[in-house]
Protein backbone atom coordinates (compact mmCIF):
# COMPACT_ATOMS: atom_id res chain seq x y z
CA UNK A 1 0.00 0.00 0.00
CA UNK A 2 1.31 3.54 -0.65
CA UNK A 3 2.07 5.71 1.71
CA UNK A 4 -0.44 8.15 0.82
CA UNK A 5 -3.41 5.41 0.78
CA UNK A 6 -2.42 4.83 4.46
CA UNK A 7 -5.23 5.26 6.48
CA UNK A 8 -4.54 7.08 9.40
CA UNK A 9 -7.78 6.54 11.78
CA UNK A 10 -5.83 3.21 12.32
CA UNK A 11 -2.60 4.24 13.43
CA UNK A 12 -1.97 3.68 16.68
CA UNK A 13 -0.16 6.46 18.83
CA UNK A 14 2.16 6.17 21.88
CA UNK A 15 -0.15 6.76 24.43
CA UNK A 16 -2.57 3.86 23.34
CA UNK A 17 0.00 0.98 22.91
CA UNK A 18 1.08 2.64 26.75
CA UNK A 19 -2.61 1.57 27.24
CA UNK A 20 -2.02 -1.85 26.11
CA UNK A 21 1.00 -2.51 28.03
CA UNK A 22 -0.33 -1.78 31.44
CA UNK A 23 -3.54 -3.98 30.84
CA UNK A 24 -1.83 -6.46 29.89
CA UNK A 25 0.74 -6.59 33.03
CA UNK A 26 -1.98 -5.76 35.45
CA UNK A 27 -4.93 -6.74 33.86
CA UNK A 28 -7.09 -4.05 35.79
CA UNK A 29 -8.36 -0.89 34.31
CA UNK A 30 -7.84 0.68 37.91
CA UNK A 31 -4.18 -0.13 38.40
CA UNK A 32 -3.64 1.12 34.84
CA UNK A 33 -5.25 3.93 35.75
CA UNK A 34 -3.14 4.71 38.62
CA UNK A 35 0.07 3.50 36.84
CA UNK A 36 -0.46 6.17 33.38
CA UNK A 37 -1.83 8.93 35.84
CA UNK A 38 -5.64 9.11 34.40
CA UNK A 39 -9.04 8.08 35.64
CA UNK A 40 -10.64 4.68 34.59
CA UNK A 41 -12.86 6.37 32.19
CA UNK A 42 -10.34 7.80 30.74
CA UNK A 43 -8.66 4.23 30.15
CA UNK A 44 -12.10 2.76 29.27
CA UNK A 45 -12.75 5.56 26.32
CA UNK A 46 -9.18 4.68 25.79
CA UNK A 47 -9.45 0.71 25.22
CA UNK A 48 -12.74 1.22 23.83
CA UNK A 49 -10.64 2.79 21.07
CA UNK A 50 -8.50 0.31 21.02
CA UNK A 51 -11.10 -2.74 20.20
CA UNK A 52 -12.68 -0.22 17.27
CA UNK A 53 -9.40 0.02 15.24
CA UNK A 54 -7.84 -3.50 15.93
CA UNK A 55 -11.35 -4.97 15.50
CA UNK A 56 -11.18 -7.34 18.58
CA UNK A 57 -12.12 -7.33 22.28
CA UNK A 58 -8.57 -7.12 23.30
CA UNK A 59 -9.53 -7.71 27.02
CA UNK A 60 -12.41 -10.00 28.69
CA UNK A 61 -13.48 -9.35 31.81
CA UNK A 62 -13.29 -12.15 34.20
CA UNK A 63 -13.49 -12.63 37.96
CA UNK A 64 -9.65 -13.04 37.62
CA UNK A 65 -9.71 -9.29 35.67
CA UNK A 66 -9.23 -8.51 32.23
CA UNK A 67 -7.68 -11.07 30.57
CA UNK A 68 -6.08 -10.73 27.30
CA UNK A 69 -7.39 -12.65 24.03
CA UNK A 70 -5.38 -14.32 21.46
CA UNK A 71 -4.99 -11.06 19.43
CA UNK A 72 -3.30 -9.03 22.20
CA UNK A 73 -1.43 -12.47 22.99
CA UNK A 74 0.26 -12.15 19.15
CA UNK A 75 0.51 -8.22 19.74
CA UNK A 76 2.16 -7.91 22.66
CA UNK A 77 5.99 -8.42 21.91
CA UNK A 78 5.60 -6.09 19.16
CA UNK A 79 3.71 -3.91 21.45
CA UNK A 80 6.54 -3.64 24.05
CA UNK A 81 9.25 -3.37 21.21
CA UNK A 82 8.09 -0.58 19.74
CA UNK A 83 7.52 1.18 23.63
CA UNK A 84 11.37 -0.20 24.31
CA UNK A 85 12.32 1.66 20.95
CA UNK A 86 10.72 4.62 21.74
CA UNK A 87 11.73 5.60 25.34
CA UNK A 88 15.40 4.76 24.06
CA UNK A 89 14.50 7.46 21.21
CA UNK A 90 13.76 9.76 24.12
CA UNK A 91 15.92 8.67 26.46
CA UNK A 92 19.06 8.79 23.97
CA UNK A 93 21.19 12.49 24.71
CA UNK A 94 23.47 12.73 21.63
CA UNK A 95 27.50 12.84 22.87
CA UNK A 96 30.61 14.30 22.02
CA UNK A 97 33.78 13.31 23.17
CA UNK A 98 36.66 15.37 22.30
CA UNK A 99 38.99 13.38 23.53
CA UNK A 100 38.19 10.61 20.86
CA UNK A 101 36.59 12.34 18.30
CA UNK A 102 38.11 12.26 14.68
CA UNK A 103 36.19 14.59 13.43
CA UNK A 104 37.31 17.38 11.20
CA UNK A 105 35.69 20.78 11.81
CA UNK A 106 35.13 23.50 9.08
CA UNK A 107 35.43 26.97 10.10
CA UNK A 108 34.67 30.00 7.69
CA UNK A 109 37.16 33.02 8.32
CA UNK A 110 39.10 35.94 7.01
CA UNK A 111 43.22 35.56 6.90
CA UNK A 112 43.17 38.22 9.69
CA UNK A 113 41.51 35.37 11.67
CA UNK A 114 43.76 32.96 10.45
CA UNK A 115 46.45 35.08 11.98
CA UNK A 116 44.65 36.19 15.25
CA UNK A 117 42.36 33.61 15.97
CA UNK A 118 43.48 30.26 14.30
CA UNK A 119 47.15 29.53 15.88
CA UNK A 120 45.71 30.01 19.47
CA UNK A 121 42.06 27.91 18.98
CA UNK A 122 44.09 24.79 16.96
CA UNK A 123 46.67 24.95 19.72
CA UNK A 124 43.67 24.71 22.49
CA UNK A 125 41.93 22.30 20.13
CA UNK A 126 44.55 19.71 19.91
CA UNK A 127 45.14 19.82 23.67
CA UNK A 128 41.60 18.65 24.25
CA UNK A 129 40.96 16.82 21.01
CA UNK A 130 44.28 15.22 19.89
CA UNK A 131 42.68 13.56 17.01
CA UNK A 132 40.40 16.33 15.85
CA UNK A 133 41.08 18.55 12.73
CA UNK A 134 40.29 21.82 11.47
CA UNK A 135 40.15 23.42 8.09
CA UNK A 136 39.95 27.32 7.98
CA UNK A 137 37.83 27.84 4.59
CA UNK A 138 37.55 31.79 2.74
CA UNK A 139 34.67 33.57 3.59
CA UNK A 140 32.93 33.84 -0.14
CA UNK A 141 29.18 33.89 -1.05
CA UNK A 142 28.47 29.76 -0.54
CA UNK A 143 29.50 29.98 2.87
CA UNK A 144 25.65 30.74 3.50
CA UNK A 145 24.65 27.21 2.14
CA UNK A 146 27.55 25.32 3.31
CA UNK A 147 26.51 27.03 7.18
CA UNK A 148 23.39 25.05 6.39
CA UNK A 149 23.73 21.96 4.91
CA UNK A 150 26.78 21.33 7.63
CA UNK A 151 29.54 21.50 5.26
CA UNK A 152 30.87 24.44 7.06
CA UNK A 153 30.25 24.51 10.49
CA UNK A 154 30.93 27.70 12.08
CA UNK A 155 32.06 31.10 10.28
CA UNK A 156 34.54 33.75 12.22
CA UNK A 157 34.13 37.39 11.33
CA UNK A 158 32.01 40.25 10.81
CA UNK A 159 28.87 39.17 8.77
CA UNK A 160 25.86 41.43 8.91
CA UNK A 161 24.18 39.85 5.77
CA UNK A 162 23.64 36.37 7.87
CA UNK A 163 21.01 36.70 9.18
CA UNK A 164 17.24 34.81 9.10
CA UNK A 165 18.22 30.79 10.37
CA UNK A 166 21.89 31.49 12.16
CA UNK A 167 22.40 32.35 15.28
CA UNK A 168 24.96 34.94 16.10
CA UNK A 169 27.40 35.60 19.35
CA UNK A 170 30.25 38.23 20.07
CA UNK A 171 33.30 36.91 20.69
CA UNK A 172 34.63 40.92 21.27
CA UNK A 173 34.92 43.84 20.09
CA UNK A 174 38.09 45.95 19.09
CA UNK A 175 38.44 49.82 17.91
CA UNK A 176 41.05 51.27 15.92
CA UNK A 177 44.90 51.36 15.55
CA UNK A 178 47.70 52.53 12.59
CA UNK A 179 50.28 51.03 11.63
CA UNK A 180 53.59 52.40 10.18
CA UNK A 181 57.35 52.07 9.57
CA UNK A 182 59.53 52.10 13.44
CA UNK A 183 61.59 54.79 11.10
CA UNK A 184 58.80 56.01 9.52
CA UNK A 185 61.04 59.80 8.03
CA UNK A 186 57.77 62.03 9.23
CA UNK A 187 55.82 60.63 12.34
CA UNK A 188 57.60 61.92 15.97
CA UNK A 189 56.08 61.22 19.50
CA UNK A 190 52.79 62.70 17.65
CA UNK A 191 50.48 61.18 15.38
CA UNK A 192 47.93 63.94 14.65
CA UNK A 193 44.86 64.05 11.85
CA UNK A 194 47.19 66.19 10.06
CA UNK A 195 49.46 63.07 9.69
CA UNK A 196 47.13 60.83 9.09
CA UNK A 197 45.82 62.74 5.95
CA UNK A 198 49.02 63.88 4.84
CA UNK A 199 50.30 60.23 4.44
CA UNK A 200 50.12 57.52 2.04
CA UNK A 201 48.33 54.51 2.99
CA UNK A 202 47.89 51.42 2.48
CA UNK A 203 44.39 49.93 2.08
CA UNK A 204 42.56 46.67 3.01
CA UNK A 205 39.38 46.26 0.14
CA UNK A 206 38.22 43.06 2.02
CA UNK A 207 35.96 42.98 5.62
CA UNK A 208 36.40 45.82 7.69
CA UNK A 209 38.79 47.61 5.82
CA UNK A 210 35.75 49.13 3.33
CA UNK A 211 34.69 50.66 7.13
CA UNK A 212 37.97 53.02 6.73
CA UNK A 213 37.15 54.95 3.74
CA UNK A 214 33.11 54.79 4.26
CA UNK A 215 33.70 56.49 7.62
CA UNK A 216 35.71 58.98 6.29
CA UNK A 217 33.08 59.92 4.03
CA UNK A 218 30.57 60.65 6.61
CA UNK A 219 33.07 62.74 7.65
CA UNK A 220 33.95 64.34 4.63
CA UNK A 221 37.54 63.16 4.64
CA UNK A 222 39.67 61.16 2.06
CA UNK A 223 43.04 59.81 2.58
CA UNK A 224 45.39 59.63 0.25
CA UNK A 225 45.45 55.76 -0.87
CA UNK A 226 48.38 54.43 -2.55
CA UNK A 227 48.19 51.05 -2.42
CA UNK A 228 45.17 48.60 -1.77
CA UNK A 229 45.38 45.02 -0.71
CA UNK A 230 42.35 42.31 -0.83
CA UNK A 231 43.84 41.11 2.68
CA UNK A 232 46.46 40.95 5.08
CA UNK A 233 48.98 38.89 3.61
CA UNK A 234 52.01 40.39 2.86
CA UNK A 235 51.06 43.98 4.91
CA UNK A 236 53.97 43.53 7.58
CA UNK A 237 56.46 43.60 5.03
CA UNK A 238 55.10 46.46 2.84
CA UNK A 239 54.86 48.81 6.26
CA UNK A 240 58.13 47.30 7.40
CA UNK A 241 60.00 48.59 3.82
CA UNK A 242 57.66 52.02 2.86
CA UNK A 243 56.45 54.67 4.60
CA UNK A 244 52.68 53.47 4.22
CA UNK A 245 50.37 53.83 6.62
CA UNK A 246 47.87 50.94 7.56
CA UNK A 247 44.25 51.33 9.31
CA UNK A 248 43.51 48.08 11.30
CA UNK A 249 41.27 46.37 14.08
CA UNK A 250 43.39 46.90 17.29
CA UNK A 251 43.60 42.73 17.10
CA UNK A 252 45.27 42.41 14.23
CA UNK A 253 47.27 45.23 14.22
CA UNK A 254 48.76 44.32 17.49
CA UNK A 255 49.43 40.81 16.41
CA UNK A 256 51.08 42.24 12.81
CA UNK A 257 53.03 45.32 14.70
CA UNK A 258 54.64 42.38 17.23
CA UNK A 259 55.60 39.81 14.51
CA UNK A 260 56.99 42.65 11.74
CA UNK A 261 58.03 44.94 14.42
CA UNK A 262 56.28 47.76 13.47
CA UNK A 263 55.64 50.86 15.18
CA UNK A 264 51.71 51.29 16.88
CA UNK A 265 50.06 54.71 16.58
CA UNK A 266 46.43 55.49 18.12
CA UNK A 267 44.10 56.27 15.23
CA UNK A 268 43.34 60.17 14.96
CA UNK A 269 40.35 59.44 13.52
CA UNK A 270 37.02 58.49 14.38
CA UNK A 271 36.15 54.59 13.42
CA UNK A 272 33.02 52.67 14.61
CA UNK A 273 34.01 49.55 16.87
CA UNK A 274 34.33 45.97 15.31
CA UNK A 275 32.55 42.92 16.65
CA UNK A 276 34.41 39.94 15.84
CA UNK A 277 31.54 37.28 15.93
CA UNK A 278 30.68 33.76 15.45
CA UNK A 279 27.74 32.94 13.26
CA UNK A 280 26.23 29.23 13.23
CA UNK A 281 23.44 27.85 11.43
CA UNK A 282 19.68 26.45 13.09
CA UNK A 283 19.51 23.73 12.22
CA UNK A 284 23.06 22.90 14.38
CA UNK A 285 22.80 24.47 17.55
CA UNK A 286 21.90 21.67 19.68
CA UNK A 287 24.55 19.62 17.87
CA UNK A 288 27.05 18.92 20.54
CA UNK A 289 29.87 19.05 18.05
CA UNK A 290 29.04 22.10 16.91
CA UNK A 291 28.31 23.45 20.61
CA UNK A 292 31.59 22.23 21.82
CA UNK A 293 33.49 23.97 19.39
CA UNK A 294 31.29 26.95 19.96
CA UNK A 295 32.19 26.63 23.13
CA UNK A 296 36.03 26.97 23.24
CA UNK A 297 35.63 29.63 20.92
CA UNK A 298 33.81 32.26 23.36
CA UNK A 299 36.00 30.42 26.26
CA UNK A 300 39.01 31.87 24.36
CA UNK A 301 38.08 35.20 22.82
CA UNK A 302 35.49 36.27 25.24
CA UNK A 303 37.40 37.55 27.01
CA UNK A 304 39.75 39.73 24.71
Amino acid sequence: MAAADVDETRLLNPNLLQVLESLYATRSVTRTAEQLGQTQSTISILLARLRKQLDDPLFVRTPEGMQPTPRIDDLIPLVREILDRLRHISAAEPRFDPALSQREFRISMTDASHITILPRLFSHVRSLAPLVRLEAVPINPSMVQALQSGECDLAIGLLPTLEAGFYRQTLYSQDWLCLANPNHPRIGQRFTLKHYLGENHVAISSGTGAQVDESLRHQRRQRKVALTLSGFLGLGGILSTTDLIATLPRHIGETLAQTAGLRVLECPITLPAVSVNQYWHARYNNDPANRWLRGICAQLYQSI
